[in-house]
């Protein structure tokens, strides 16, 4: 899922309307835009938890569900969504200011990535460790437009000691978001600080044990945000097919919840509003 400033790594990583009334095609069919490329979320072969849910939506509303593929870049809600090549996008954080956004359907932090073996037991981001551990972050483009944690760990003066990792990387080889974590898995850096989903689909799928910890002590680091709610989005004004989803999501949260788990998706509550409801 990629956004921009603190946002930009979920929508990449990560991080498009549905088909009836205002919603569903002539063929009855789940318009879905994704990228073909981007494990744990969305591939060519609907191997993603985001495909997967995509199948859960399209069978609640007894529709199929079909495919524009597009690199999830800079455009491509221009290129998708708003282009009407696709009604809805099934990962975007909550609010996003592109699309209309349907109620979260879970929220999830950033973590740290170690070796189990390495047993380095590290979760807070003011551990004094970080000025010497061999730290990989994903890079999304300048400065302001990296995740929190890269921001946080310049904030602190670490950063000779940093390496930064493509969110895009070589999009001819698959996955490219992984490769920050295979950095960990084959030892060429000591910890990695990821994008949770991300992390915990491939720390799941790694040869080497991995250890998946949330990341905290983040206070500091205000206004920076280090958890994300994330929602369907569809285009602006479609409020029947926004209304539509969330009551799938209300229906079949539970169902939501245990595929998320099947992935790794490391989940944090969401919070209370004053009514007694979550955000």
């Amino acid at each position: 899922m990629r956004l921009r400033n603190s946002r930009a790594a979920i929508l990449a990583g990560v991080v498009l309307s549905l088909a009836t009334t205002a919603a569903a095609t002539a063929d009855g069919a789940l318009r879905v835009c994704a990228d073909p490329n981007n494990l744990p979320f969305s591939n060519s072969a609907e191997a993603g938890f985001e495909n997967k849910l995509a199948t859960l939506v399209a069978a609640h509303f007894s529709e199929k569900v079909s495919y524009t593929w597009w690199a999830q870049r800079r455009g491509f809600i221009r290129n998708t969504l708003k282009a009407d090549k696709c009604d809805v996008v099934m990962g975007v954080p909550a609010g996003y200011d592109l699309v209309e956004t349907t109620k979260p359907y879970y929220r999830s932090t950033y973590v740290f990535v170690t070796r189990q073996d390495r047993q380095l037991d590290l979760s807070s981001l003011i551990d004094p460790r970080l000025h010497h551990l061999a730290i990989g972050v994903h890079l999304i483009g300048d400065d302001g437009n990296n995740p929190p944690p890269a921001q946080a760990l310049g904030d602190q003066g670490i950063v000779d000691n940093v390496r930064g990792y493509s969110i895009y990387g070589d999009y001819r080889k698959p996955n490219p978001p992984a490769r920050l974590i295979e950095a960990v898995e084959s030892g060429d850096i000591d910890v990695a600080a990821a994008w949770g989903p991300l992390a915990g689909y491939f720390a799941q799928h790694s040869l080497v044990p991995l250890t998946v910890t949330p990341i905290r002590d983040t206070e500091r680091f205000a206004p920076q945000q280090f958890q994300f709610a994330i929602a369907m989005g569809v285009r602006k004004g479609d409020h029947a097919l926004r209304d539509r989803l969330d009551a799938f999501i209300d229906e079949r949260r539970s169902e939501v919840n245990a595929l998320l788990r099947s992935y790794g998706v490391p989940l944090v509550d969401m919070p209370v509003t004053a009514s007694g409801g979550g955000q």
